[in-house]
């Protein structure tokens, strides 16, 4: 081939990726992260990507996932948070204080009562807030750098955890709260087809809207096909996720059980589909809700006009500090929900919950992206990066690699991906 070709060739292949505007730091991971998955299904002969792994995998997932959106404002504001693992813990003791000591006991509410997973949701949400609002507060009105105010909360509220259940495992859970965690907690097939078509829909709706909202400030859109090209990729992925997940059967056993308890006999050839995990929907809205916040509202404005120019930022009207406060208080939140999903998932709470989480959710933000120096960032970047850390651990565990090698290979991949995204900033002109 000539160099005239060549150059032809390469000219519309950019003309191409610039047509369809495409993202090439997330194909990069994409590509990354398909790589890898190949790789350990080879190694696994085939069992890295079964419908159960893939549905063990997501809903594995979820913990870290939620909580590296809130680690993607913290970092983008140039903070960091090193307390969010022992602040899940501290959030999943008050909630096993609740549901098996002081509602049953105190308050006499008995087992399976329906108000005992709200309330018990609803107080480990609130912990995470107010201890999160604590932390903004010292690092945005009393100047102590989010660091050491993060790494002293690490010591601190694990600690405190430990305390308020005087180092005991407790349990059992509220069969309610259990279906935040996985495997007790699914959507069914029927039900999975109709979210997916939902949320397919959805996608296509997103694109459109912003389509028509360009057209009408009299921006430039891209082509119509391109447009549904990358609806047809969204929905696509959308539904096959959904497919997969709907292509792991409950075992037959667990279905007769079921059935029994019912004071049923199982038919004969019956089968059902575990679904779309209520964990993994819950992340799901987590995305969307943590999205619209970062570029359709004020807050998110703020976020990344801050995270971008302090100085600018404040010379323009916004408060800094009580900005501070809002994203470390979301951060408790999201830390809170988390705790919800990983007790749920456990059965139980135990004092090792969350156990180097920080370090997992620190490094999901940072391979999905968000730069260290702040003011960039994205929460599926976060999302995905979530997913590639736990797919290597997984990957790692069932190939029989032992858990401190396991950890020395997370460490490596972290410094490795803020080494390609620095080079990459360079090479782009992005801040550094």
């Amino acid at each position: 081939m000539t160099q005239s070709a060549n150059r032809q060739t390469q000219g519309a292949k950019r003309s191409l990726f610039q047509t369809l505007e495409l993202d090439t730091r997330l194909l990069g991971m994409i590509g990354a992260f398909v790589l890898l998955c190949l790789v350990f299904n080879i190694v696994t002969d085939g069992r890295f990507l079964t419908p159960r792994n893939i549905f063990n995998l997501s809903i594995q997932t979820v913990s870290v996932a939620i909580m590296a959106t809130g680690m993607v404002f913290v970092i983008v504001t140039r903070h960091i948070d090193l307390s969010v693992g022992a602040l899940l813990a501290t959030c999943s003791a008050v909630m096993g204080v609740f549901q098996v000591q002081l509602l049953p006991q105190a308050l006499g509410l008995g087992i399976g009562h329906p108000l005992i997973a709200p309330v018990t949701m609803v107080a480990g949400m609130a912990t995470g807030a107010l201890i999160g609002a604590f932390n903004g507060w010292l690092v945005g009105y009393q100047r102590i750098p989010a660091f050491i105010v993060t790494l002293g909360g690490l010591l601190v509220w694990r600690n405190v955890g430990w305390y308020l259940t005087d180092g005991q495992t407790l349990g059992p859970l509220d069969s309610h709260f259990l279906l935040f965690g996985g495997i007790e907690g699914t959507l069914g097939a029927t039900l999975s087809w109709i979210v997916g078509i939902a949320g397919a829909g959805f996608a296509v709706w997103v694109i459109w809207r912003a389509r028509a909202d360009k057209l009408g400030h009299e921006f430039p859109v891209k082509p119509a096909w391109a447009e549904v090209t990358l609806a047809g990729i969204a929905s696509a992925a959308i539904l096959g996720f959904i497919w997969i997940l709907n292509s792991y059967e409950v075992p037959a056993a667990r279905l007769r059980r079921a059935f029994e308890a019912r004071g049923e006999t199982m038919p004969e050839g019956h089968s059902e589909a575990f679904g779309l995990p209520v964990s993994v929907l819950l992340l799901l809205i987590v995305a969307v809700a943590m999205t619209i916040v970062a570029r359709r509202t004020r807050l998110g404005g703020d976020i990344f006009a801050t995270g971008g120019n302090p100085g600018a930022a404040q010379l323009s009207g916004i408060n800094t500090r009580l900005l501070t406060v809002k994203v470390f208080a979301l951060m408790g939140f999201l830390c809170g929900l988390s705790a919800i999903v990983a007790q749920a998932r456990l059965a139980n709470h135990t004092n090792d919950i969350g156990t180097l989480d920080e370090l997992r959710v620190i490094a999901a933000a940072v391979i999905g992206g968000t730069a260290l120096a702040g003011g960039i960032g994205t929460i599926y970047g976060a999302i995905l990066g979530a997913v590639i850390m736990q797919s290597l651990q997984s990957g790692m565990a069932m190939v029989g690699v032992d858990a401190p090698f396991q950890n020395i290979v997370v460490g490596a991949v972290l410094v490795f991906a803020v080494w390609v995204d620095i080079q990459y900033r360079k090479r782009t002109g992005e801040k550094v």
